[in-house]
C-alpha cells in the first residue's frame, strides 16, 4: 500500500428509506467495519416519495458503492435494478443494491437468509420437517418464504385477514415446497413447531386473531418485529406454552451481515453486534 491510499476517500455506503431517522443500520456497519478493518462511511439517507430512483442515481454518481433500501422502496429497488439474485427474484422486492461501473445495478434479497440465519444458528431452531405457520402475506413475508422453504419442512402455512392473499402468496411459491395459506379461521385445530409473525401488529401494540391451542410441544416463536420489551406477539407465545418466544432483533444484524458480505466480500460476526444493539434496547 502506497502512502497516497490513505488520501482515498472511504468507500460510501447507505441506507435509503421514508421514514429513516429510526434506522440502526449506519450504527451496525459501523461495527461491521470496525470489526473487519474495513474502510467505509455508512449513512441513513430520507427519500422522497416519487425520488427514490434519481436517488439512487445521485448516490452512484458521487461514488457510492452499495445501498441499502427498506420501506417503502424495496418494490422500486426491485424494478430499478438491471440485474438481480435469484432470490431477490423470489422475493419480489430488492433490499440490497450494488452500483457497478458503468450505472449498472445489481439488487439481491438478504432478509430471508437474516431470518434463517437467525432462527437456526443464533436460536437453535430445526425448521426441516417442521410445520410452519406464518402470519401475515404482505412484502414482508414474501421476502421469507424462499429461504424457509429451502429449509425443507413438511408444511408452511400462511395465515392471513385477506385470505386470497394467502392463497395468491402460496401459488407463487408453490414450487418451492408444501405451501398452502388461508384466513386465520382456517388455524383452529392444527398444532405447529414453527411460528413466525411477519405482520405489523406488534408495532401497533396489537395480535392478530390466534386461537388456542395453536402451538405443538416444545414450540418456537418469533416476531419479525423487536423492541425494548417482550412484542404482544411473544407475550401470547409465551402464556401458550411456547419453549421459545424471540423478536426480529437478530434477523435486523444478520440480513445486513449479509449485504457487507456481498460489498465487502468478508462476512462480519454477528453475535457482538446483536448483543450491544440489545444493551441498547434494554437501557444498559
Amino acid at each position: 500500500m502506497s502512502l497516497l491510499d490513505f488520501d482515498k476517500a472511504p468507500d460510501a455506503y447507505a441506507v435509503m428509506g421514508n421514514p429513516i431517522g429510526h434506522s440502526k443500520s449506519p450504527q451496525i456497519h459501523a461495527q461491521f467495519a470496525a470489526q473487519t478493518k474495513q474502510r467505509l462511511e455508512y449513512t441513513a439517507i430520507l427519500v422522497d416519495r416519487g425520488g427514490f430512483a434519481q436517488a439512487v442515481g445521485n448516490f452512484g454518481a458521487n461514488g457510492g458503492k452499495g445501498l441499502n433500501v427498506t420501506v417503502p422502496f424495496k418494490e422500486e429497488a426491485w424494478a430499478l435494478a438491471d440485474e438481480r439474485s435469484a432470490r431477490a427474484e423470489r422475493a419480489g422486492a430488492v433490499n440490497t443494491l450494488m452500483l457497478r461501473d458503468g450505472g449498472r445495478v445489481y439488487g439481491d434479497n438478504t432478509d430471508g437468509v437474516g431470518l434463517v440465519r437467525d432462527l437456526t444458528l443464533n436460536h437453535g431452531a430445526v425448521l426441516a420437517g417442521k410445520r410452519i405457520l406464518v402470519l401475515g402475506a404482505g412484502g414482508a413475508v414474501r421476502g421469507v418464504l424462499a429461504p424457509l422453504l429451502a429449509e425443507a419442512p413438511c408444511a408452511l402455512f400462511i395465515a392471513n385477514r385477506t385470505a386470497e392473499k394467502a392463497h395468491a402468496l402460496a401459488d407463487l411459491f408453490a414450487d418451492l415446497g408444501a405451501v398452502s395459506g388461508g384466513g386465520y379461521e382456517r388455524l383452529g385445530g392444527q398444532p405447529y413447531d414453527v411460528v413466525i409473525n411477519g405482520t405489523a401488529a406488534s408495532l401497533a401494540g396489537e395480535l392478530p386473531p390466534l386461537p388456542d391451542g395453536l402451538l405443538a410441544e416444545g414450540a418456537f416463536c418469533y416476531d419479525m418485529m423487536y423492541g425494548a420489551a417482550p412484542t404482544p406477539f411473544m407475550q401470547w407465545a409465551t402464556a401458550q406454552g411456547a419453549a421459545q418466544a424471540v423478536d426480529g432483533l437478530g434477523m435486523l444484524v444478520e440480513q445486513a451481515a449479509e449485504s457487507f458480505t456481498l460489498w465487502r466480500g468478508v462476512r462480519p460476526e454477528t453475535a457482538p453486534v446483536i448483543a450491544k444493539l440489545r444493551a441498547q434496547l434494554n437501557g444498559a
